[in-house]
């Protein structure tokens, strides 16, 4: 064990110290892979009883457990891999995690100081790589800084908007020693994140979603990053405003009510589209205007007023002109409109929200029509199956990329935030499985599923693995099609039909389940899927389902890129230019 007792100057080493500022920032799990430079590490952990180790097959699968970790708890995920090759492969999850502001910590081993720049075995220049896929990083030059950088990399990670640090250890750093002295606070006069909207923008912009007409909020994964979801649920009650979401910010607003218009955006509803499309002033809280749920930037809510809350100020007014900015986390400003709005000196059009409400109800008659019916199994009646099964048991949902993604972002009715685990902005292959090993790590009582595609699953499938070892649960449901389903959709449809490398073979996952020593089924009927489920769901262990579903099913509604959010195809025999409004 690593003395609680220590006198905290005692001298030691940088590995050791390293565990001990763990220690003081909380952390008790985090995932890695062992390499030569960050070997004394390791030694310490052999003695250390207060952090458990999490021993992945990749490093890559490292980085998306820990967002997987972050998204449940909403506390920094923790990484630690050598230096080189080990270092380069969490470039992929650092930058998922960059894009969709999952809060990390990623450590990497660097070779000693007086060899970086000298091309030395295992050798690669971490900080300059991660520079523009990072929020902050840190070469330690000196263990007497450690304790500072390791300290000020939780805060940069889970304070203002959440991201990935990253810190490069030499490995005369980690053999070196000093004194530990860990400080009691941090001091970055160039790091100050604005907490509190301004009160006059917060007061304007409440007197104009109480003029407008035809209102719509859209709600951002920043929502979810804040605590906010119980202000945004409250005041799109208080004014009657209808509530799109994000993808990553679904969870924030119950899709069973009323209000609720689901996902917006390039596979989102058809009326979610229209209501923002057709809004007079529209209120996004902590969203950065993703060209997925925007479609033409030049055709985006143009004649609406734009109402922009956001921590980051260099989101706002970045892709879509903003009429009333207001830096600020989205709880405290959203906190301060609910007081004033309770004041009572506020008043709306109830007759005039009451037809706009009636309006998007009308457009939620246009049905989305399933594009091949030939008696082969579906994939959303597997997708289905999933979310009638799980929906009373809390569960966690994570998904790779691709169809299977866009189709549990739509027919999964989440209710409650941190339920979706998913990669948004860089829309990552592989994500999906190790991150729903974090997850369930993260809480360990949960049911948690991974829906995926039989593409995506093989990324990282030697995960499972990683489950065997640690008894880690988590339900694999691969949505089998035979294809990379996303970009065969848009080879047929905008490519004359030519599937050019995305027919794609997969293993006998039942046989390969075996190897692992996991529970595998292969399932090519309707009527087996609710029996498989239940079988899953009670299995104590790993569990892969093989869903064998038609290859040529299409992901429905789809705004075509470039194309205007209001331009939706709904079927294959949609018009090109789509149905509009």
């Amino acid at each position: 064990m690593i003395a609680d007792q220590m006198h905290k100057t005692e001298k030691m080493t940088g590995a050791r110290m390293f565990l001990e500022c763990l220690k003081k920032e909380g952390v008790d799990k985090i995932f890695g892979y062992p390499g030569g430079v960050i070997l004394h590490i390791y030694d310490e952990l052999y003695k250390c009883d207060f952090i458990k180790h999490y021993l992945v097959r990749h490093e890559q699968a490292a980085v998306h457990a820990a967002e997987g970790y972050a998204r449940i708890t909403g506390k920094p995920g923790v990484v630690l891999v050598t230096s080189g090759p080990g270092a380069c492969n969490t470039i992929t999850g650092i930058a998922n995690a960059y894009y969709d502001s999952y809060p990390l910590v990623v450590f990497t081993g660097q070779v000693d100081s007086k060899l970086i720049g000298n091309d030395a075995f295992q050798e690669s220049d971490i900080v300059g790589i991660t520079r523009t896929c990072c929020k902050h990083n840190y070469l330690v030059k000196d263990i007497k800084d450690l304790p500072r950088v390791i300290k000020e990399s939780f805060h940069i990670a889970r304070t203002g908007k959440p991201g990935p640090v990253v810190v490069s250890l030499p490995k005369d750093v980690l053999t070196s020693k000093a004194d530990f002295v860990y400080p009691d606070k941090v001091v970055l006069p160039g790091y100050n994140p604005t907490y509190e909207g301004h009160p006059m923008q917060c007061k304007k912009a409440l007197k104009l979603l109480c003029e407008a007409q035809r209102p719509a909020i859209i709600s951002g994964g920043g929502v979810i990053h804040s605590e906010a979801w119980q202000e945004i649920r409250e005041l799109a009650k208080k004014l009657n405003i209808p509530v799109a979401t994000t993808l990553m910010g679904i969870g924030t607003f119950p899709q069973d009510d009323k209000l609720s218009l689901g996902m917006l955006g390039m596979h989102g509803n058809y009326w979610a589209n229209l209501a923002v499309s057709n809004c007079d002033v529209l209120f996004a809280v902590g969203t950065r205007f993703n060209d997925r749920i925007t479609g033409c930037l030049k055709r985006f809510c143009k004649d609406a007023q734009v109402i922009h809350v956001d921590i980051d100020p260099c989101s706002i007014s970045k892709n879509v002109h903003v009429d009333i900015p207001i830096v600020g986390d989205a709880k405290n400003v959203l906190n301060v409109m609910l007081k004033e709005f309770n004041t009572g000196k506020y008043t709306y059009n109830e007759d005039m929200r009451r037809a706009w409400v009636e309006q998007i109800d009308s457009w939620k008659s246009k049905k989305v029509i399933r594009a091949v019916e030939n008696g082969i199994m579906s994939p959303q009646t597997v997708i289905e199956h999933i979310y009638n099964k799980t929906k009373d048991k809390n569960p966690i949902i994570a998904t790779e990329v691709g169809q299977h993604q866009m189709w549990t972002a739509q027919l999964f009715k989440f209710s409650k935030p941190r339920q979706l685990v998913t990669s948004g902005g860089l829309g990552t292959m592989g994500f999906g499985f190790p991150a729903a090993i974090g997850a369930q790590i993260a809480d360990k009582d949960r049911l948690v599923f991974n829906i995926a595609g039989d593409g995506s699953i093989q990324m990282n499938i030697q995960e499972l693995m990683t489950c065997v070892d640690y008894k880690i649960p988590v339900k694999i449901a691969i949505i089998n099609n035979g294809y990379l389903g996303m970009v065969r959709q848009w080879q047929e449809k905008l490519f004359n039909k030519h599937y050019s490398q995305t027919p794609i073979t997969s293993p006998d996952y039942v046989k390969l389940a075996e190897a692992y020593g996991v529970l595998g089924m292969r399932i090519t009927r309707e009527e087996d899927i609710d029996s498989a489920l239940d079988k899953a769901i009670e299995f104590n262990g790993p569990v892969i389902m093989d869903f064998i579903v038609e290859p040529f099913e299409m992901v429905y509604p789809w705004v075509l890129a470039g194309k205007p959010l209001n331009e939706v195809l709904l079927s294959n025999n949609s018009p090109e230019g789509g149905l509009g409004d």
